[in-house]
């Protein structure tokens, strides 16, 4: 099982054949309306807008989904695709779209784990944003599109300066959109904190087809898509980033244990040094069941990344952590840009080219499922005993540990929307499977729900806090009804904690009638009763 790079990564058959045709009006009224606002001839769009009927229609939908539970016959599909070139078809796509009264779909690298980004029980577009990919590097900052990747952001860095690099996530396909807008982070979030820390301007489109940058926008949307996910208030289209200095080596290391080799107290102590040792040392644990000798056990895997040289962290480690056993012949000295390689399971990165980070690996799917947690006091060694058990039992289930601390927990929780910075770690469940079908689908689904019941007792309560990267409608689902407010207070609690007034502040004020909306998308206040008549007096 896969869990270095959070995503999916097997090649699936399944065949994605699109549901009956809309009317094909609804194609030639919004084609219409697209060519106004663009003022460009309707030949030209053949690479921009794609109908259910057009040979290129598939491949623009199918590239981008990373879950294979939304490839099949039976997942909802977008009525048209529209591939923005430009800006100017993202602010006509978003006209048009209301125009036309249909929902609207925003995708930058398809990663979301649950298909919001491109699925939909109502009549919807797709926006896709892939395109999307203009670098620039200058000096110490860097324009981005929404569409970039972020191997791509890490290569074109590197293109320019050996000694930066930037603070977000270990999977370099994963797209920089939605990466950003929903709070990521990396493996260098102790060192530096959260991409958001370090984006000083963005570009979006809103609800009234506008092109907006920080100054236009205001500081409030501004904070609001530094962490509150973009897609509830406009089109991303770009983020001006600031880079951070790498030393010019790092160290990575795996160490790896089973139960029969104290794997329950290796990772007990975990608790206690990872979200407190230097911050530039991240130290991720991987929990698997695994088969050794015939007998079923949980493997116990710690990977780091230590931003210096392998004998200050051998020294470090033998001190605070012994029960790792970290030996020299665990460590590895590589650059920066190499680290980002070995990071994403390529275990010779000295012997890899970085131009791998370029791939995007379009139309690859797997089956999965994921769900997360934070904890905020260290789990008793019979507690752990408890969880790895439970996931022998369980099967298929894999666990990340992330821990916190250092730079990420030094910024106030309503700095930006993302509130979890003083917990303790992250944890991320995770479920994968290469059985298509519903009945395998359902019964993955319901051994993802019954261990996420076991883990409640050690994480977060009232509300049990959910990372919104790792989107899971589980928790919470809006139907935009009169009771939209309250249903998404629900989710939006568990993802944001008290930063959730703010959004729905900043909702009702630049989208007031809910054109951005998805399944869990930001609600809007309320609407306040009519004044009823004072009674007269007697």
């Amino acid at each position: 099982m896969k869990l270095l790079c959070l995503t999916f990564v097997f090649l699936v058959s399944t065949t994605l054949t699109t549901a009956t045709p809309p009317d094909a009006t609804v194609y030639q009224n919004f084609l219409q309306c697209f060519t106004t606002q663009t003022r460009a001839l309707p030949n030209t769009l053949a690479d921009v807008v794609f109908p259910q009927t057009a040979a290129g229609y598939t491949p623009a939908l199918r590239n981008y989904i990373r879950n294979a539970r939304f490839n099949t016959t039976a997942s909802p599909k977008p009525a048209i695709v529209i591939v923005a070139r430009s800006e100017a078809h993202v602010q006509a796509a978003v006209v048009c779209t209301k125009t036309l009264k249909y929902q609207l779909k925003t995708r930058s690298g398809g990663h979301d784990y649950e298909g919001v980004s491109y699925v939909s029980n109502l009549p919807f577009f797709l926006l896709d944003m892939s395109s999307f990919r203009d670098i620039t590097v200058e000096g110490e900052t860097a324009w981005i599109g929404a569409g970039v990747t972020l191997g791509e952001v890490y290569y074109r860095i590197w293109e320019k300066t050996k000694t930066h690099g930037f603070p977000a996530g270990v999977c370099p396909t994963v797209g920089a959109g939605g990466h950003i807008s929903g709070g990521g982070y990396g493996n260098m979030i102790r060192k530096y904190g959260l991409s958001v820390d370090y984006v000083t301007d963005a570009k979006i489109v809103d609800v009234n087809g506008r092109v907006l940058d920080r100054k236009g926008m205001g500081e409030d949307l501004f904070w609001a898509i530094n962490g509150g996910g973009g897609a509830s208030f406009g089109v991303i289209l770009g983020f001006k980033i600031t880079l951070v200095p790498v030393p010019e080596t790092v160290t990575v290391f795996r160490v790896q244990k089973n139960l029969d080799e104290n794997a329950v107290d290796m990772v007990h102590k975990w608790q206690f040094v990872a979200p407190k040792t230097d911050p530039g040392l991240f130290m991720r644990v991987l929990l698997q069941p695994v088969t050794r000798n015939k007998m079923q056990t949980v493997r116990a895997s710690v990977l780091a990344l230590f931003l210096g040289k392998s004998s200050e962290v051998l020294s470090l480690l033998n001190k605070d952590f012994p029960e790792l056993g970290l030996k020299q012949e665990n460590c590895t000295e590589l650059t920066w840009i190499q680290s980002v390689l070995w990071w994403d399971n390529h275990d010779n990165a000295t012997l890899v080219k970085p131009e791998v980070l370029l791939e995007r690996n379009l139309d690859t799917a797997s089956y999965g499922k994921r769900k997360s947690d934070f904890v905020e006091k260290e789990i008793t060694k019979e507690g752990l005993d408890y969880l790895m058990k439970k996931m022998i039992e369980v099967g298929k289930i894999g666990l990340v540990f992330n821990p916190y601390g250092g730079k990420v927990s030094e910024v106030a929780t309503t700095k930006t929307p993302f509130p979890h910075r003083t917990k303790l770690y992250k944890v991320q469940h995770s479920m994968n499977w290469k059985d298509p079908g519903p009945e395998a689908e359902t019964s993955f689904l319901e051994k993802a729900k019954s261990f996420y019941s076991y883990m409640a007792p050690f994480v977060t309560k009232s509300p049990r806090h959910t990372y919104l990267n790792y989107r899971d409608l589980d928790i919470g689902v809006n139907t935009h009804g009169p009771n939209s407010y309250r249903e998404g207070e629900v989710y939006g609690r568990k993802y944001f904690g008290e930063n959730f007034d703010r959004l729905v502040k900043v909702k009702s004020t630049v989208d007031p009638e809910n054109f951005f909306r998805d399944e869990q998308s930001i609600p809007t206040l309320p609407s306040k009763p009519a004044n009823t008549p004072a009674k007269p007096a007697l």
